[in-house]
């Protein structure tokens, strides 16, 4: 099997991570009858990351080694973002991982190819690291913050409209406001116990979270409107 082209990779990998697949799964197996066929051929012409770029090397154009791969970075997405591979050092004093955006690199003969690399200018690139779940915590957290401040200033701007509104008017903005302000009173509970929970839990609430969040965001927006 021979690597696909850089601008395939997302898509494959992707691929691999069809929903519904549990990772406790034997390949080919199904939890659901009318799947079976469907997934058995898949995971049978499915693209391993572990055999064909895992642990290879990484060349420029001349056909200098310039490092080799790590680890894959996949956003939240599930579309492959970066490759991360070892760079530096020698007999492994000073080495470290740097990213590498997936679109720089190629595929040439069976060879992973950076144009334009040189080991100086890899090791010249700032130090990868990986997040801690306190810091994508405290990243998720603020923008939540920000989304519900944003819910805020367009209930009190619903407010403020509703008390100077016609007759007319004041049923539609009043029904606006009282659904601006469910979604955000929803959301700021939801955010509270994320906030109160210890590491051993929160990650279960962070999809209710994000959904309130969600909820709130497109009924900010539908009465701004």
């Amino acid at each position: 099997m021979t690597l696909p082209t850089a601008w395939a990779l997302p898509a494959l990998v992707a691929a691999l991570l069809v929903p519904g697949l549990s990772a406790a799964q034997v390949a080919g197996e199904s939890r659901r009858v009318d799947t079976l066929v469907t997934e058995s051929t898949l995971t049978a012409t499915g693209w391993s990351v572990k055999r064909t770029l895992m642990g290879q090397s990484i060349y420029n154009e001349a056909g200098q080694k310039v490092g080799e791969v790590e680890d894959l970075i996949i956003s939240p997405e599930r579309n492959l973002s970066f490759v991360i591979i070892e760079a530096g050092g020698f007999l492994g004093m000073g080495r470290h991982d740097v990213a590498i955006p997936m679109a720089s690199i190629q595929q040439r003969a069976n060879r992973l190819v950076m144009v334009g690399a040189t080991r100086d200018a890899i090791n010249a690139m700032p130090v990868f690291s990986y997040a801690t779940d306190d810091s994508r915590r405290d990243a998720f957290v603020a923008a939540a913050d920000r989304d519900i401040a944003s819910g805020r200033v367009r209930a009190s701007s619903l407010q403020a409209q509703l008390s100077v509104a016609p007759p007319e008017q004041q049923d539609a903005v009043s029904k606006r406001l009282l659904t601006l302000q469910g979604d955000l009173r929803a959301a700021e509970s939801r955010l509270d116990e994320l906030k109160r929970a210890d590491a051993g839990q929160w990650q279960a609430l962070e999809a209710g979270v994000s959904a309130a969040l969600s909820r709130l965001r497109a009924t900010t927006a539908a009465t701004a409107g």
